[in-house]
């Protein structure tokens, strides 16, 4: 029952971003081209059968056919993964008698064209700069980055990070939170130089330098794990390898474990905490594994066999690098977090909007960098995602709590402008670069270009929606 409610929820979270994402995008469009006295055909949310229509009030000044004032037909339609605005004289809706081409959008002035072309994309950075607003109004909370331990002869442990270290910035921009330090360091994925990191001990105000070597960082990975990568285990993720509860019928259960064993060693192998503990038994699915454990102040062996993960069609459930899992059917207590560790932020309307232009800013250069590292090949293309991939997120983070969701919605209008922006024919950007090359040659491109321009676009965007969704269905199965 519960996965079909985390797929409700998920479904039902896509519906809803996509139709607030597109909602403000088109309504960018729809407005300034009223303003620019441009006859509005249609305002769709959606594509396909029209689920509900209806007309809204006269368009003054504008005539319709029939003479009357004209009413722009508003419709929610069958398929909600876009909208569009259609208007009189756009190409492909026929031709526009002589009465009628004052109300026209292709016969309006080219810098009217490119603000009613612009808006939507527009529409969708401020958006992300209201989403932000809100967020930084009502509170940003987070954990302290502390590091709980450095793995052996990790990039982190050879720079001389330490457990206890707190991350205070990364190159050179403050860090209070592992958001903050996460952001700052997927700036750098796919590059080749030097990851500074600021790092304070408690008893010290005085922060040290650490430099960490990149190498084309992660450019080939599919779902990037940067803390993993450099050997960083977070604080809040230091629990101790103790039981709190063995399930009946479970490995755990035959192998004679029960609540309250501290496992100690595995084959040999010291466990440091819970976290190296779950590794060691996913690692080693139907595989016997020489335990021992400290029980009651004395230790003893055990033989424990991790079961193998099983998905709901009965097979074997991989990990994010394609590998078997195993599991025990175990769990663990997870301490309180100290107090100290919450930190957590709220401004004023005033405070609160510079740091939502400041965010929209940082995340609109991250996703247009990001791009650029796709197609030179520093970042793998298998990070894009689909809707799949964006119905799944968006579930989650609504079931988070309303700050993540904002957060998730405004990162996503930021990218569904960036993308709009870029100079692809069916794209907003492309017409915008249809309307700078008029600008220089003084007349508009000629009309066998622009459709050989579209067939081009319209290749490009399925290439990419196929891309998205292969990468979708990789990731769930």
């Amino acid at each position: 029952m519960s996965v079909i409610q985390d797929i409700l929820i998920s479904v039902l979270a896509l519906v809803a971003t996509l139709g607030i994402l597109v909602t403000f995008h088109e309504y960018g469009h729809y407005r300034v081209a009223r303003w620019c006295g441009v006859r509005v055909e249609r305002f769709s949310v959606g594509f396909g059968k029209p689920l509900w229509r209806w007309y809204g009030k006269p368009q003054a000044g504008v005539p319709g056919d029939d003479g009357k004032p004209h009413r722009t037909e508003y419709v929610i339609a069958a398929l909600p993964l876009g909208g569009y605005v259609r208007m009189l004289g756009e190409q492909g809706n026929g031709e526009v008698s002589r009465k009628l081409k004052a109300f026209s959008f292709s016969h309006k002035p080219l810098a009217q064209r490119a603000a009613i072309v612009a808006a939507g994309p527009i529409a969708n950075f401020l958006l992300a700069i209201l989403l932000y607003w809100l967020m930084f109004m009502g509170g940003v909370s987070g954990l302290a980055p502390v590091v709980g331990r450095v793995e052996a002869n990790s990039p982190a442990a050879l720079a001389g990070l330490q457990g206890g270290d707190e991350i205070v910035a990364v190159d050179g921009v403050p860090t209070s939170t592992w958001q903050n330090v996460l952001t700052r360091m997927l700036d750098r994925l796919g590059e080749t130089g030097a990851l500074q990191l600021s790092v304070q001990t408690p008893d010290s105000n005085v922060p040290r330098e650490l430099t960490l070597p990149l190498n084309r960082w992660l450019a080939d990975a599919n779902e990037p794990d940067v803390l993993r990568e450099l050997g960083l285990i977070p604080f809040n993720r230091t629990i101790e390898a103790r039981l709190d509860e063995v399930l009946p019928e479970g490995r755990a259960a035959e192998a004679g474990l029960q609540a309250g064993d501290l496992i100690l060693s595995a084959d040999g192998e010291t466990v440091l905490d819970w976290n190296h503990w779950l590794e060691i038994v996913r690692q080693h699915p139907e595989q016997d594994l020489n335990l021992v454990v400290e029980r009651g102040g004395a230790e003893l062996g055990l033989m424990l066999r991790p079961a193998l993960r099983l998905d709901a069609l009965g097979q074997p459930e991989l990990d994010a690098a394609g590998q078997e899992q195993g599991y025990i059917g175990a769990a663990v207590q997870v301490p309180q977090m100290p107090q100290w560790m919450n930190r957590s932020t709220r401004y004023s309307p005033f405070a609160a909007l510079p740091k939502a232009l400041d965010e929209t800013w940082d995340n609109s250069a991250f996703v247009l960098a990001s791009l650029g590292k796709m197609l030179t090949g520093l970042i793998s293309v298998s990070n894009i995602s689909g809707p799949l991939t964006i119905a799944q997120v968006a579930g989650e983070t609504a079931s988070y709590g309303l700050e993540y969701y904002l957060g998730f919605l405004a990162v996503l209008s930021i990218s569904l402008g960036v993308l709009n922006l870029l100079p692809i024919p069916v794209l907003d950007g492309g017409h915008l670069f249809y309307y700078g090359i008029e600008a220089l040659i003084r007349r508009p491109v000629p009309l066998k270009a622009q459709e050989w321009g579209m067939q081009l676009g319209l290749t490009l965007i399925a290439c990419l929606m196929f891309l998205a969704l292969y990468n979708d269905v990789n990731r769930l199965f």
